[in-house]
């Protein structure tokens, strides 16, 4: 190995905050570099989340299609070619790839492909992809090295090689029967979008919801939503075993209530959770912590158990949204800068992309309940918001929760057409502290969908005496 190389910044794993750190780093005037396994840009563009976003959109011309009589353009024959539709989402990929490679470029930041490991503190050895190695030292050390799916330990489940999203991304061709193991976002988004498709899908989920974070109402309307369209759901299943290989023939046995029954299925997908990229990197050669989940130990301010040595997204325990990495970026940058910056109370959205989607900031009414906040409850029908009459996308509802003593917003729900983008203007009015009655008094365009939560904060109940 050649003579150790200095950097001021040093980054293993060019996820969301990790790279973003680099570029403004660099741009900033520090020698920085990024060590990348294979991940150009880390898993967002490349195999998670604008990836799935990409085939989910496919999956809903399809079924747009499908529905053209509806609309007055009846088709009298469709069929989905899965190849046509992963070219397409490659194509997104590599031009996604190309603009990181030039933003990388233009910030003057290194981006170094290979394996890197921790071979000393803030020391990491890389065994270059295309041969060699070089050992880098940096004045401080960003880990951003992310998290993989899950695979349970169930037999016979990692001998059927089953398929993560990943791979289910990467089919050219439409399994006759996906079994989904888990109903989280991950699960549910690619069963609805392979049953637009033409697959037959099953879900099978070891709690007593989809969605095992959200409300009972939410969650039950989910599973109406998935159900009305074809997938088969199972909840309360434990799965007990798994016999041959995905993308030929499998067969699975669920435990219920009522007993054990066989699923026979041509593929099978795990989406029941992920595990921290934590293992044989070094990390307790550096001096860094782990939790006993096997993420990394940081503070508030993300720092590591490790002196100059910080941990950013996924693999430091934050939620794991592209979205919360690129503020964990935030909170390193400003902290370098000698601004006090945390993590602490910060106000996360999120959104599961479903036909219509999920979307929810703050509290539900579960965590209300969990944390001992009462509160005042509006709900509003999507039937009520007129646009959604004009473009014939009725289902769901928006829900809102209100503190019982102030105007303060506690949280909102949103199942129905754009909902993301809806709940945008309910996180702006929290982030400001603004009431309630500042949506509910606003004077909105006609007809969107955001003129809804004029008649849902319009929907709060008054203050108990």
């Amino acid at each position: 190995m050649s003579e150790s190389e200095h950097y001021e910044l040093l980054v293993l794993g060019s996820g969301e905050g990790g790279k973003f750190l680099a570029w403004h780093m660099a741009q900033t005037g520090h020698r920085s570099a990024v060590v990348e396994r294979k991940l150009i840009g880390g898993s967002c563009p490349n195999t998670n989340c604008l990836p799935s976003k990409n085939e989910i959109w496919s999956a809903e011309v399809a079924h747009l299609i499908y529905r053209g009589a509806e609309f007055g353009t009846p088709v009298s024959s469709a069929r989905v070619d899965m190849a046509k539709v992963r070219a397409r989402k490659q194509e997104m990929i590599d031009g996604l790839i190309a603009m990181h490679l030039d933003k990388y470029r233009q910030s003057g930041a290194e981006l170094i492909m290979g394996t890197g490991s921790f071979v000393a503190p803030k020391t990491i050895g890389v065994k270059l992809n295309d041969g060699g190695a070089r050992e880098l030292i940096g004045d401080r050390v960003v880990i951003n090295i992310g998290t993989h799916a899950t695979i349970p330990e169930v037999p016979g489940l990692a001998a059927s090689a089953p398929l993560t999203n990943i791979e289910a991304l990467e089919l050219d061709r439409l399994p006759s029967h996906l079994i989904v193991v888990g109903g989280g976002y991950v699960g549910l988004e690619l069963a609805q979008a392979y049953r637009r498709f033409g697959s037959r899908v099953t879900i099978i989920e070891r709690g007593p919801q989809l969605l095992a974070r959200e409300d009972p109402d939410i969650a039950e309307f989910v599973r109406q939503i998935v159900s009305d369209e074809g997938v088969a759901v199972l909840l309360s299943a434990e799965l007990l075993s798994v016999e041959g290989r995905s993308g030929g023939a499998v067969t699975v046995v669920v435990g219920t209530a009522q007993g054990t029954e066989s699923i026979e299925g041509s593929d099978i997908l795990v989406a029941a959770g992920r595990t921290p990229n934590t293992a044989g990197v070094g990390l307790d050669v550096a001096g860094v912590e782990l939790d006993e989940r096997g993420y990394v130990k940081v503070n508030d301010r993300l720092e590591t158990s490790a002196a100059d040595t910080w941990a950013i997204g996924e693999c430091a325990g934050s939620e794991q949204f592209t979205h919360v990495s690129f503020d964990d970026f935030r909170i390193v940058r400003d902290n370098f800068a000698g601004i006090a910056r945390s993590r602490r109370g910060r106000l996360v959205p999120f959104c599961v992309f479903l036909d219509p989607p999920l979307a929810r900031v703050g509290f539900n009414e579960v965590e209300a309940r969990r944390n001992g906040l009462a509160v005042r409850v509006a709900k509003l029908p999507m039937a009520a918001v007129l646009r959604t009459r004009t473009i014939g996308e009725t289902r769901g509802y928006m829900k809102a929760l209100v503190d019982a003593r102030s105007d303060r917003i506690l949280g909102f729900s949103m199942i129905g057409i754009e909902a993301g983008e809806v709940m945008a203007a309910v996180q702006v009015a929290m982030l400001a502290g603004m009431p309630y009655t500042s949506l509910r008094d606003a004077i909105m365009t006609h007809p969107t969908m955001a003129e809804g939560l004029v008649g849902l904060f319009s929907a709060v109940p008054a203050i108990a005496n």
